[in-house]
């Protein structure tokens, strides 16, 4: 039986996958204002939408890797954290409603990348000195 996950790998895993599912729901929201709505722009919105869904495959991928303790699982999720910040700037100088979301972001991306550069974590991914397993 496996050993059980440090609490610091599982939120990783869990704040990953939910900015994975947030971008799948925008996506999904793009596809349908593109096809079903009535944007300025219905190709823009259509392919705005696909590409939202193909990048929430790569946090989405990571967090499962990461919660089964794969060790590959933790450069990208690192990377998925590494351009979440650059969107949580341009959402903040964006100001309004979405400075909201800009601190959400930002709050999650270094929340997450200080998660998995954690001493535990990278022990239980098998990632240090001498380590090369899994």
């Amino acid at each position: 039986m496996p050993a059980a996950l440090p609490g610091r790998l599982t939120g990783a895993a869990a704040l990953t996958a939910l900015e994975g599912l947030a971008l799948a729901g925008l996506g999904v929201y793009m596809l349908f204002v593109g096809i079903a709505g009535d944007p300025d722009s219905p190709q823009q919105a259509e392919t705005g939408g696909v590409t939202l869904l193909a990048l929430a495959a790569l946090p989405l991928i990571a967090a499962r890797g990461l919660r089964l303790g794969r060790r590959w699982s933790r450069g990208p999720a690192l990377i998925t954290q590494l351009m979440a910040l650059p969107v949580a700037w341009t959402l903040w100088t964006t100001g309004g409603a979405m400075t909201v979301a800009a601190v959400a972001l930002a709050l999650a991306a270094v929340a997450v990348v200080a998660l998995l550069v954690n001493p535990t974590a990278t022990e239980a991914l098998g990632i240090g000195p001498g380590d090369q397993t899994r």
